[in-house]
């Protein structure tokens, strides 16, 4: 009787032991991409919620409200990515990200949603770069970027066509 007490116990430790090791397997570079890509998902969140709000398009506002969702169901993804791989999650976006959000906030109308719209091609062509080099790798951070990079591409031609030589909603984007 006093031997599975003991067992449990050390099955425990075991599976815990196996966990560090799975985290000190992946490669800094995965770790590093992951808490990128969680910083990024927050990003895009706030500048959809923003443009939720400010946007005169309501193209853009629809765009915005599938990047929040798109970007929340990701970063939900890649939360638990992270803690998989003993990556502490960020709980918010970059300095920089921060940054250009605030840049962002202060405009409005037809300005914003052209700024808007430039943030987010320039955006998602930056991370598409950075998700395409992680899927080449062979861990669970290479599998999430493999896993989202059509919904990032989906964004990025998104993005593109809005305004795109067409009136959109209640403004023009080639004003």
């Amino acid at each position: 009787m006093t031997r599975k007490p003991l067992l449990i116990g050390l099955a425990a430790v075991l599976a815990l032991g196996v966990s560090a090791a799975q985290a000190q397997n992946v490669d800094k570079a995965s770790q590093t991409f992951i808490k990128d890509a969680i910083e990024a998902n927050y990003a895009e969140i706030d500048a959809g919620k923003l443009a939720q709000d400010k946007s005169a398009s309501q193209d853009i506002k629809s765009f915005a409200d599938m990047m929040v969702k798109d970007h929340t169901d990701a970063n939900d993804k890649a939360i638990a990515v992270a803690k998989e791989i003993g990556v502490t999650p960020p709980t918010g976006s970059s300095v920089m990200e921060k940054a250009e959000y605030l840049k962002l906030k202060v405009l409005s109308g037809n300005t914003f949603d052209r700024s808007f719209r430039s943030s987010m091609i320039k955006d998602h062509q930056a991370v598409i770069k950075e998700f395409q080099k992680e899927a080449l790798r062979n861990d669970a951070a290479a599998q999430f970027a493999k896993a989202t990079l059509p919904t990032l591409q989906k964004h990025l031609d998104m993005a593109q066509s809005l305004g795109a030589g067409r009136t959109m909603g209640s403004g023009s984007m080639n004003k």
